[in-house]
């Protein structure tokens, strides 16, 4: 009967298998294979003289070139032990039982090893109990009894061929199998382990979120919006290099950007709570606890919703802004989404209003002082014509002037006529005294009129004052009033610039209340689990095995 190979021997027969050809091949040169006698006829056989050593030579060098197998080395050292030598290695061994004459690998002596004592019969070393002589097993010196003796195999009636001296390239084929055999129950244990490891920390995850996506969750309702923010630009405005981005995202990208971070910050969500009961809506029993806002919750739990459910992007190539709002209905969909469009222009309107209102207060200013101003000219102007009476001063005094001129007109010709009656020899005195009379009264007429223009009256005023007076009220009303026009027409261009600051929303995609379910997107968001379970599992067994190597090595 033959003994399972032990763990040692599993050893053994892996180095073979790493050896190759030329332990078996040096085995078969150094033990031949023979057919063993029977024992008794080899213990009533003639003593054989002990065979001197073949080579006293052999070194330990030239025994490890001939490539011993790890159980013929064992098995010498075994022999060496049983002839009571003293070695130092299993080359040593081999080295001194050849010098002894003993083969360690002949099948005599092998058998002497493995021959059982018995009590009352043979002893190693002894007597032959049939002839009387000791035995002629190459003269086997007796074993020590303090000796540690390796296990003997008990044998149990008729004992099989034994397969230890089977043929080496059989045994070498009958181990390389066994090594497979291990090698493929590893594999098989390995990859059942792998695939334990994957159902707990993948598939399991993965089987989870989509049982919840399936069956659970709240179906949710997205309403979607575009609207893009346009500037009024007046036609004559396009030239220039301002004109170059007319019409383009470029012109409002910043008051774009500025609606969106409003749309999408805490302001908007609390304004759009208090109209609408945002939290009330998302703090209904029927919605999943996942998803389910507190009933008390505060407003950063809030805003952390509203960040999930209000999603709004910006598109600078085409300056177009889109919103999506999504809730527990279809109608309260439409209605944040209405209601946060309403926000959006509130907030477009109120980005221009502060300049808008700063233009328009300067120019208004300006012309509500030179009105102020030109009508304090026209009241001082009425209030020196009612003091002096007079309406038209220039036209007074052109008339007096031209009385001046008449009346001196008038004297030239009486004293031509004055002149012509003393050129006569005896003029006619009546007639002189006449004519002298009327040249007389021509003269203190236009003396009166000449003081009345450059004299001053009673009332301490000339008619040149007064005429300078009233000019100079004239004047000044006249100058105010062209004030008045200038701040007009600068009010009015202050207008036209407050107007093509003006920003208005428009709408390229109205808010339309959807009537399925947009979300959850349960099959889409159970393979994105799985991805996102495998990634975190390959980088955690790849993190595990490079610490692994870096700790062995």
């Amino acid at each position: 009967m033959t003994t399972k190979p032990t763990a040692k021997k599993f050893r053994v027969r892996k180095s073979m298998v790493d050896t190759g050809e030329a332990a078996p091949a040096a085995a078969e040169q150094s033990a031949p294979p023979q057919r063993p006698e029977p024992v008794q006829q080899q213990a009533t056989a003639a003593p054989q003289p002990m065979p001197e050593p073949a080579n006293n030579n052999v070194d330990i060098d030239a025994i490890r070139r001939e490539g011993l197998t790890g159980r013929q080395l064992r098995m010498a050292r075994r022999v060496a032990q049983k002839q009571g030598l003293a070695v130092t290695s299993d080359f040593d061994a081999v080295r001194q039982l050849r010098l002894a004459g003993i083969d360690p690998f002949q099948r005599s002596t092998v058998l002497e090893l493995v021959a059982p004592d018995q009590q009352g019969g043979q002893q190693s070393g002894g007597a032959n109990p049939q002839t009387g002589g000791p035995q002629t097993l190459g003269a086997i010196k007796p074993v020590p009894q303090d000796r540690v003796q390796l296990p003997q195999t008990r044998t149990h009636g008729n004992q099989l061929p034994s397969t230890e001296f089977a043929d080496p390239i059989t045994r070498r084929n009958d181990e390389i199998s066994q090594i497979q055999r291990d090698m493929a129950r590893r594999r098989r244990l390995k990859a059942f382990l792998m695939m334990v490891r994957l159902s707990i920390f993948v598939l399991l995850p993965t089987m989870i979120v989509g049982y919840y996506y399936y069956t659970i969750a709240t179906p949710m309702y997205a309403t979607d919006s575009e609207f893009v923010i346009q500037q009024a630009e007046p036609a004559s405005a396009a030239g220039g290099l301002g004109g170059m981005f007319q019409g383009t995202s470029m012109a409002t990208q910043q008051d774009s950007i500025t609606v969106q971070s409003y749309l999408q910050s805490r302001a908007a969500m609390v304004r759009l709570d208090a109209d609408h009961d945002f939290k009330a809506h998302f703090s209904q029993d029927w919605i999943d606890p996942i998803q389910r806002l507190p009933e008390d919750a505060t407003n950063e739990a809030a805003y952390g919703v509203y960040q999930d459910m209000v999603k709004i992007s910006y598109d600078p190539t085409e300056g177009i802004l889109r919103m999506k709002v999504i809730a527990a209905s279809p109608e309260v969909s439409q209605e944040f989404s209405n209601a946060l469009i309403g926000y959006a222009e509130e907030q477009v309107d109120q980005l221009t209003q502060r300049l808008r209102e700063d233009q328009m207060a300067g120019a208004r200013e300006s012309y509500v002082a030179a009105e102020a101003a030109r009508a304090d000219a026209l009241q001082a102007w009425l209030q020196i014509q009612e003091d002096v009476q007079q309406i038209d001063p220039i036209g007074e005094t052109s008339a007096r002037t031209q009385q001046i001129s008449a009346l001196e007109s008038e004297r030239q010709r009486l004293t031509l006529a004055l002149q012509e009656r003393l050129a006569v020899r005896t003029p006619n005195q009546a007639q002189v005294n006449a004519l002298e009379s009327q040249i007389s009264n021509i003269e203190t007429l236009i003396a009166d009129l000449r003081q009345q223009m450059t004299t001053a009256n009673a009332e301490g005023t000339s008619l040149a004052a007064r005429n300078t007076e009233l000019r100079l009220a004239e004047e000044n009303y006249t100058f105010q009033t062209g004030l008045a026009q200038q701040a007009l027409t600068q009010m009015e261009t202050a207008r036209i610039e407050a107007n093509r600051q003006v920003r208005y929303l428009s709408m390229g995609v109205e808010p339309v209340a959807p009537d399925e379910a947009t979300y959850p997107k349960a099959f889409e968001n159970t393979i994105l689990a799985f991805l996102i379970f495998s990634g975190i599992y390959l980088m955690i067994s790849i993190t595990a095995s490079i610490l692994r190597e870096q700790v062995t090595s």
